[in-house]
C-alpha cells in the first residue's frame, strides 16, 4: 500500500466505526485535497458506506478524528455537517416525485427545507439563474416543468446531483453514480462528474470498472474496513493485495 498523502480538505486520522463488537471500518488515514474526486471502490462489506456515514455524520467514529475544511466535526451532528457544505446522494435517488424538476431545484435552495414557510416563497433572479444554468448543464433544462416520476433513471441521478449543488455543498458523496444506467447515461454522468472536478470535491463510491477508468481519478480501495491500496486504477487493480481481495472479480460491490 502507497504511503498516503496529507490533504488539505478532508482528513480521516486513526477512525474506527464498532457496532455490536464488529470493527466496520479501521482507517489510519484517509484524505482528500480541495477540488480532488476521489473513488473509492472495495468488495462487498469493505466499509465503503461506512466511510460515507462516518464522513456525513450519521455515523459516529468509535475512535479518532474526522476534519473538513481545518474543523474537527468529529462529534458534530449531520445536520451542522451539512450545514458545513456536505451533501451526500444516495445510490437511490431521492427526489420528490409529485414536484416538477424545477420546484424539486427551487426545494433545494439553502434555507428552504428547515422553515415551512420557505416552501412556498419565490426564489430571487440570481437564484433562478443558478438553478437553469444547473438544469442547462446536467441536461435537464428541457424537463424543468416535467414531474420527477416521468425522468429515466439517469436524469433522476442528474436531477439529485443538481440539487446537491445548488443546495451549496462542496463536498458531494455520491454513492454508485453508474447504477443502471444506460451507455449514453454513463457517459454524460462521467463527463458530469469530471466537470464538478475542480470546484466541488468529490468523492464517489462506484463498483462499475469502466465508468472508473472513465473518472480517470485517484482510486482509493477498501477492504474489510482498511485502506487496501491508493494510486491510479491499473495500480490499485494490479496490486496482489486487491486481486487477493477480489479473488478474479472485476467489480467491486457495496
Amino acid at each position: 500500500m502507497s504511503t498516503p498523502v496529507r490533504s488539505d480538505f478532508l482528513q480521516i486520522e486513526g477512525v474506527t466505526a464498532v457496532f455490536d463488537g464488529f470493527k466496520a471500518l479501521d482507517v489510519s488515514y484517509f484524505g482528500v485535497d480541495w477540488g480532488d474526486l476521489r473513488v473509492v471502490i472495495g468488495p462487498n462489506g469493505a466499509g465503503k458506506t461506512t466511510l460515507c456515514d462516518v464522513i456525513s455524520g450519521k455515523t459516529k467514529p468509535t475512535t479518532g478524528k474526522v476534519v473538513i475544511d481545518e474543523k474537527d466535526v468529529t462529534r458534530w451532528r449531520d445536520t451542522e455537517i451539512s450545514a458545513l457544505g456536505v451533501g451526500r446522494k444516495f445510490q437511490t435517488p431521492s427526489v420528490f416525485d409529485s414536484l416538477t424538476v424545477y420546484e424539486n431545484m427551487e426545494l433545494a435552495l439553502p434555507g428552504r427545507r428547515r422553515a415551512w414557510q420557505n416552501l412556498f416563497g419565490r426564489e430571487t433572479a440570481e437564484q433562478r439563474d443558478r438553478i437553469l444554468a444547473l438544469l442547462e448543464r446536467t441536461h435537464l433544462i428541457g424537463r424543468k416543468d416535467h414531474l420527477a416520476r416521468d425522468l429515466s433513471h439517469g436524469q433522476r441521478q442528474w436531477l439529485e446531483i443538481s440539487m446537491l449543488m445548488v443546495s451549496g455543498a462542496r463536498l458531494l458523496l455520491v454513492d454508485e453514480p453508474a447504477a443502471g444506467l444506460t451507455d449514453t447515461e454513463t457517459a454524460l454522468t462521467a463527463d458530469l462528474l469530471l466537470e464538478l472536478k475542480g470546484n466541488h470535491t468529490l468523492i464517489v463510491i462506484e463498483h462499475d470498472m469502466e465508468f472508473v477508468r472513465r473518472l480517470g481519478s485517484r482510486v482509493t480501495c477498501l477492504c474489510q474496513g482498511r485502506v487496501l491500496a491508493d494510486g491510479t486504477l491499473d495500480q490499485v487493480s494490479s496490486d496482489p493485495q486487491v486481486i487477493e481481495a477480489y479473488l478474479g472479480r472485476g467489480k467491486a460491490g457495496r
